[in-house]
């Protein structure tokens, strides 16, 4: 049996994804603020969950849940960042925007550190980071959010990068980048949502990414397309149309 942590599992695609990967025959850790969520997960499999109440936010939490999930599998083969926040938040109100840093730049950083260091050390293990469309360019709506998932975007590259120098090639980074998926998330986007994905489809065609080890998998497939244009167009336009 493989083992797997799941940060950020209370729900959307971190829960859906858990519940694919123990029917796949995975042992899954998962984490997350909310206890009791946790334990509904816990519950509907007993012999194939472990839980940790963790707030990714505080990053000496982080490594003291990530250690004690350790202790207890011994060995770890995949590990997914599921974790995230986003605020529409034009006025720059501080209190959300250092929420958005302290989860989706710090904490997601020294998860991806400890896995990271992990897997070297094991010479094995898959990591996957669910950024999300908006790491391609910026927005004026949600600035730290777009900004933050730029930021995972290229950490997530350089890890990748930095595989180079393990010398086993079983160390793999995978970066998963969403566009709108029917999750409480999208509830909080002002200005509704388009190419909205059902959440089911999603977490199915992560997962498949996931089992083919791939670089980069945008969800749904068709998101790659928006990405491509919005690599070539200019500022002045995104500043028009967005």
């Amino acid at each position: 049996m493989k083992n797997a942590i799941v940060f950020g599992a209370t729900s959307g695609i971190g829960k859906s994804l858990t519940e694919i990967l123990v029917n796949e025959g995975y042992k899954v850790a998962i984490t997350g603020r909310r206890i009791a969520l946790l334990e509904e997960l816990k519950n509907k499999y007993p012999n194939q969950i472990l839980i940790k109440q963790n707030d990714i936010q505080d990053v000496k939490e982080v490594e003291k849940v990530f250690n004690e999930i350790l202790e207890e599998f011994e060995i770890i083969d995949l590990i997914v960042q599921s974790s995230g926040v986003v605020h529409v938040n034009p006025k720059f109100e501080w209190d959300k925007e250092e929420q958005s840093i302290n989860t989706n730049v710090l904490g997601v950083t020294r998860l991806y550190t400890l896995a990271y260091n992990l897997f070297r050390k094991q010479q094995f293990g898959h990591l996957v980071g669910i950024s999300s469309i908006a790491s391609i360019r910026g927005n004026r709506s949600a600035p730290v959010y777009f900004a933050s998932k730029a930021y995972q975007k290229a950490y997530l590259e350089s890890l990748y990068i930095k595989t180079k120098s393990i010398k086993s090639k079983k160390v793999f980074i995978t970066e998963i980048r969403p566009g709108f998926v029917d999750t409480v998330m999208a509830d909080t986007l002002e200005d509704g949502v388009f190419w909205l994905v059902p959440l089911e489809k999603a977490v199915k065609q992560i997962y498949s990414a996931i089992k083919k080890k791939k670089r980069v998998a945008y969800v749904s497939k068709r998101w790659q397309l928006v990405a491509w244009v919005l690599k070539v167009s200019p500022a002045r336009l995104l500043k028009k149309a967005l």
